[in-house]
């Protein structure tokens, strides 16, 4: 890859697919130099394969001991550590007694045991004080290092002796074992690169100088000699510890030579444990950044993440932003915002880096050293203020900025960003803090003040929103989101306003569901401000919870309306629920020119005739409807006259045009409709008339009968092509579908068919529990609103029914029995009403329908149906054959049409009645 051209995507990671096995020796090897020299590897093996995550703030010793007895991972990944230490300090104890070195073994394995258990307990606490799932990585880390270190530096000088040799011997290997631990720990932990860098300075000027003054002080007490002589093996314990174990300049000096011209993936050479910025890293990065800031910003994040090249990675990041044309400032930042692996990057390149340093340097040399300054000279120093962010320059002002909402500070990112609001997104960020500080301030410190819960809510109803910036923009994430806490303002205002219970609890619920919503969903956030959201709308919803018990109550004082309607058609506002046929009946009647002749057909109370009276409320106001019901005309005993009659005076009644006499309509009906027709046309002009004819299977009736022509349905069929201002609805059962004798033919040759089937689970659960009035203050459970939809299989008159009983039970609970309860329909209380003999008796017209109609057509269906009751999962046509002793062809032809008519149905190769309401009809 010519690296002059393109910038390389960094991929630091271990390159590992698998978990580290117990039986492989190399995986000892590649965990000794993890441990040792790449530290970060521990964290992403357990992240990788442990499965370990726990969120930050609710890692603690009981979850951490759950965790570890849970994951095998985890468990393997610590006796794996354990094996590791004792073979590795028994190997270096045979080389130190090869070349000369006298080892005590009993000291060694005094050591191992010893440095283990302050390693892994060091290392545990480390991970459990970082908030995150690194309690196993970090003590396997510190653990081994510590065992390896103190085991040697034990076994040595338990074998020269003590005094000055004791010192050499076990001060020297115990301090840098130490040093060792803690250099591996922070590699494991996140974000820890600014203390290792200002604890090496510290390390080194203080193991110096500990142990010249411990020297000359212990020389004074017990002889210089011995003094000096611990003293400077003090000193220079300390200072290999920290100066060499910490800043691992072989580290740094074995990677050099590989390192200065560019970078590799998987390069087992590049330093990881270093904090020594690499020579040309810095210019190497900023050069990528300046070719592509989002492939330069991975590799950044790759180095902080896997290696200690904070200083680096921060001075190529200022520079680049330093250089950045202004129009692209808050954009680049906002990118170097999005997920930064070490928030303090986002913050030294606005706060000073060095500055930063000098001061943590600086308080620990104070801190630890207190005894050679003057107190009140410390304290002065001490009480410095740290180093701030800096406002000079865009690219500063604008990394200020996002540095604040991440640490829900909106005031002070207000102030940031108003240093910009002249770039681009400028006014969009200016905007966002200033509308987060205003959420924000009113409950800073709520915690303290939540039991007065009325100035809670009064605080919320009380912000004021500032106008929201247009389009395009930065975070739409984050402005659809203050969208909805905007929402939960104004309900909350409704909630302090509204006399009436039912709207102040509907309020209520509405602001909860927007909290709960943003909670949920907090992950889309970018990351810079959802702390800080998260942090108000669950402030919000803990002010708001306070005032549910007062409001969320709404009193019933008087029986419910019923909104359900069962067996009447329904209008108006009860119309719900289908949707689908609406949609196509505007397809065929308002999208086009000319109106359309339609045949709608269906099972028994599936809701064609509501469909038909309600037909008028969706076409347009220049289309008017005349609904006939045939069964009105009954048997029709003057003949198709008697139709004819019917027809029009229904159309007058729309059109306001005067029909025929009686008289002219039975002598020559057919002529009479015709020339009526023609005149009601004219009338017309460039409106549209729908002649919707209900029950249509009467027709077939009278015609069988001799009543009606069997010409009739020619007849019409020439009507509606004569105008095409005039069209026929016909709606029936599936009989009308199936008319298969020639006069029928002609007619369905020219129309469109609509089938009206069940509603969807989704409508059903619709309908009941926001049934088309204001105020319905009954509710149902989900299970309960499964359990409706279970038994009626969306038939639309069942699901009518099951309402309509469960709110005329509810009102006889309460206010007939005077009985408590709550006003949500359970799956108990769905099953007390299918379980009264009344709703049976109620819903006999549906029944008996079904039951009737199925002696219609092919013979058997009786038979079957009787077959199947007892069988609630169905029987196979095997059984079916079996238990009905029918011919193939007989009970083929008998499902064919039970299923037709949607009584029966073939799941998985069983066939069962789909209405269990039915069923269990059946049974009785």
């Amino acid at each position: 890859m010519n690296q002059q051209h393109s910038v390389p995507r960094l991929d630091l990671a271990p390159k590992l697919k698998r978990p580290l096995s117990l039986r492989n020796p190399l995986d000892y090897l590649r965990l000794l130099y993890w441990v040792f020299y790449f530290p970060q590897a521990l964290r992403w093996y357990v992240d990788t394969f442990g499965g370990g995550y726990i969120p930050e703030g609710e890692m603690n010793w009981r979850k951490g001991w759950q965790l570890l007895s849970q994951n095998s991972i985890q468990r393997q990944l610590l006796f794996q550590g354990v094996i590791l230490t004792v073979v590795t300090t028994s190997i270096l104890g045979l080389i130190l007694e090869k070349i000369g070195i006298r080892v005590d073994w009993f000291g060694v394995g005094f050591g191992v045991v010893s440095g283990m258990a302050f390693g892994v307990v060091s290392g545990m606490v480390s991970g459990i004080a970082s908030g995150v799932a690194l309690d196993v990585a970090s003590g396997v880390a510190s653990g081994v290092a510590s065992g390896v270190g103190f085991g040697v530096g034990f076994g040595v000088a338990l074998s020269v002796g003590f005094g000055v040799g004791f010192g050499v011997a076990f001060g020297v290997p115990l301090s840098v074992a130490s040093g060792v631990a803690l250099s591996v720990v922070s590699g494991v932990v996140s974000g820890v690169a600014l203390d290792v860098v200002s604890g090496v300075a510290f390390g080194v000027v203080s193991g110096v100088a500990f142990g010249v003054v411990l020297g000359v002080a212990l020389g004074v007490v017990s002889g210089v000699a011995f003094g000096v002589a611990f003293g400077v093996v003090s000193g220079v314990a300390f200072g290999v510890a920290f100066g060499v174990a910490i800043i691992h300049a072989e580290n740094w000096l074995i990677g050099l030579p590989f390192n200065l011209r560019f970078v590799q993936n998987g390069n087992y050479l590049l330093p990881r444990i270093t904090p020594l910025p690499l020579p040309n890293l810095a210019w190497h990065l900023q050069k990528w950044l300046q070719q592509d800031w989002e492939t330069g910003l991975n590799n950044v994040n790759e180095l902080l993440a896997y290696t200690l090249q904070f200083i680096s990675v921060v001075q190529a990041v200022n520079k680049v932003l330093a250089l950045t044309p202004t129009e692209q400032i808050i954009w680049r930042v906002s990118r170097l915002a999005k997920n930064p692996f070490d928030w303090n990057l986002v913050h030294f390149a606005s706060a000073s880096l060095s500055a930063s340093l000098q001061d943590k340097f600086l308080k620990k040399l104070l801190t630890y050293s207190w005894v050679f300054f003057l107190r009140s000279f410390r304290d002065r120093l001490l009480s410095r203020p740290q180093t701030n962010t800096r406002l000079d320059t865009p690219a500063r002002a604008a990394a200020a900025g996002f540095w604040y909402l991440h640490e829900k500070e909106p005031a002070k990112a207000m102030k940031a960003f108003a240093q910009v609001r002249s770039l681009p997104y400028g006014e969009e960020m200016f905007i966002l803090a200033e509308t987060l500080g205003a959420f924000y301030a009113p409950f800073y410190g709520l915690a303290f003040f939540a039991h007065f819960y009325r100035t809670d809510i009064s605080a919320i109803s009380a912000i004021q929103i500032p106008s929201f910036p247009q389009e395009p923009l930065l975070r739409p994430t984050t402005w659809e989101t203050l969208t909805s806490l905007k929402h939960v303002i104004e309900n909350a205002q409704l909630v302090q306003r509204s006399s009436s219970r039912f709207q102040r609890s509907s309020a209520l619920n509405r602001a909860l569901g927007e909290l709960k919503t943003i909670l949920n969903n907090q992950q889309s956030l970018p990351n810079a401000e959802r702390d800080l959201i998260v942090n108000i709308a669950q402030t919000w919803q803990e002010a708001l919870l306070n005032v549910a018990g007062e409001v969320g109550e709404i009193a019933i004082t008087e029986p419910v309306t019923n909104p359900y309607v069962a067996g009447n058609p329904v209008q108006g506002k009860l119309f719900v629920g289908r949707e689908d046929v609406i949609r196509k009946l505007k397809e065929i009647w308002v999208t086009n020119n000319q109106l359309q002749s339609v045949v709608i057909y269906g099972h028994r109370r599936m809701g064609k005739t509501s469909i038909l009276r309600n037909v008028a409320n969706f076409v347009s106001a220049d289309v008017q409807v005349a609904y006939v019901n045939l069964l009105e005309v009954g048997d029709a005993p003057e003949g198709v006259g008697e139709v004819m009659m019917a027809i029009c005076d229904a159309i007058s009644e729309v059109v306001q045009i005067p029909p025929p006499s009686n008289d002219d309509l039975l002598s020559l009906p057919l002529p009479t409709f015709r020339r009526y027709l023609e005149q009601v046309d004219k009338k017309l002009a460039e409106k549209g008339l729908i002649i919707a004819l209900d029950e249509f299977e009467q027709i077939e009736k009278l015609i069988e009968a001799g009543k009606i022509p069997k010409d009739f349905m020619g007849y019409l069929r020439g009507l509606a092509h004569k105008s095409s201002k005039i069209a026929f609805a016909l709606a029936g059962l599936h009989t009308l579908e199936e008319m298969t004798s020639d006069y029928f033919q002609p007619f369905y040759a020219s129309v469109i068919t609509i089938r009206v089937g069940f509603m969807e689970a989704d409508a059903t659960r619709e309908i009941l529990a926001n049934p088309a009035i204001e105020d319905f203050p009954l509710d149902y459970t989900p299970e309960a609103l499964d359990k409706i939809y279970d038994l009626t299989h969306g038939q639309p008159y069942l699901v009518q029914l099951v309402g309509f009983q469960l709110v005329r039970r509810y009102n006889d609970q309460v206010f007939t029995m005077r009985n408590q309860r709550n006003p949500v329909f359970t799956v108990e209380d769905v099953e007390a009403v299918i379980k009264d003999a009344d709703f049976f008796k109620k819903g006999s017209g549906y029944f008996n329908g079904v039951w009737g109609q199925a002696v219609c057509g092919a013979v058997g269906q009786h038979d079957i149906l009787r077959i199947l009751a007892p069988h609630p999962q169905g029987l196979t046509l095997d059984g079916l054959s079996e238990f009905t002793n029918m011919d193939e062809a007989t009970l083929q032809e008998a499902l064919k049409t039970l299923t037709r008519h949607d009584v029966v149905k073939e799941i998985d190769g069983c066939w069962r009645i789909i209405v269990e309401l039915f069923r269990l009809w059946l049974l009785q």
